[in-house]
């Protein structure tokens, strides 16, 4: 059995590009970075970024499209893909890795919990009091936990 598996978690280079497919579906390609420290042999830190070109399809491309943006952070797992065609330098190639899983990362304090083009976090806050669950004031006793 052969094995062909992508993992990174990184910060978004561009805003995503959610696209439509003749087929009606969409996709949503975007860039992420990562990075990796390491020490010279004279003790000296050394960073290196990589840059990786992410596409995602269907309901997960929409998702990305809504909830991810520059510099949002997002952990991507899915598989390699090396793209050619003939251009104006001759035969170009583009790997890609093919998503099958995105977690989105935590937002930054200012960013709120709304997706792009979705109402106002004021009045996502005000949607989430009216929806709150009425909790009992009395505190539980630990005795009555079964387990």
């Amino acid at each position: 059995m052969y094995l062909n598996k992508a993992m990174v978690f990184g910060n978004l280079t561009r805003d995503p590009e959610v696209r439509a497919l003749p087929s009606g579906g969409q996709v949503c390609s975007f860039g992420i970075a990562t990075n990796r420290v390491y020490k010279k042999p004279d003790g000296t830190k050394q960073e290196e970024v990589e840059f990786h070109n992410v596409v995602t399809f269907g309901k997960l491309a929409e998702l990305c499209g809504l909830y991810l943006k520059k510099g949002s952070s997002a952990y991507i797992e899915g598989r390699l893909k090396t793209r050619s065609w003939e251009g104006e330098k001759g035969k170009q190639y583009k790997t890609e890795i093919i998503a099958e899983v995105v977690q989105f990362g935590p937002r930054a304090a200012g960013q709120g919990a709304a997706p792009r083009g979705a109402e106002s976090a004021p009045a996502a806050a005000s949607a989430a009091k009216e929806d709150a669950i009425d909790y009992p004031a009395e505190d539980i006793n630990p005795d009555d936990i079964p387990f």
